[in-house]
């Protein structure tokens, strides 16, 4: 059973950093492929990164790319995503998300995957 949490959100003022932690309490972590979104209220949910089995294969999105980075360390469950120049717009909460597959946009607004964790704030002030 995959059980994801996040940490590590909070607020801060544009221009810093955060690094968001996605923890699994299970024993099959470096099965599965990790998703980043994001969603702001009463907007749609955004894909933002995602990594795979062993770390070589990473996905950002264009609105990130640059400023983020997704790693992870199979030993520990965990998966990173480093969040660097924030700006206001990058205000959201942000989740991961596993499976064993990529997120997949035509599958509805869960990117066809499985596991979500509960989400974490980041708030970035101007």
């Amino acid at each position: 059973q995959v059980q994801l949490v996040e940490s590590g959100g909070g607020s801060v003022q544009a221009g810093d950093s955060l690094r968001l932690s996605c923890v699994d309490s299970g024993d099959q972590f470096s099965r599965y492929i990790i998703g980043w979104f994001r969603q702001e209220p009463a907007k749609e949910r955004e894909y933002v990164a995602a990594i795979g089995w062993g770390g070589s294969s990473q996905y950002l999105a264009d609105s990130v790319k640059g400023r983020f980075t997704v790693s992870r360390d199979n030993a520990k469950n965990t998966a990173y995503l480093e969040m660097n120049n924030l700006k206001p717009d990058d205000t959201a909460t942000y989740y991961c998300a596993a499976d064993m597959h990529l997120p997949r946009a035509r599958l509805g607004a869960d990117y066809g995957m499985k596991y979500w964790g509960k989400g974490i704030l980041v708030t970035v002030s101007s």
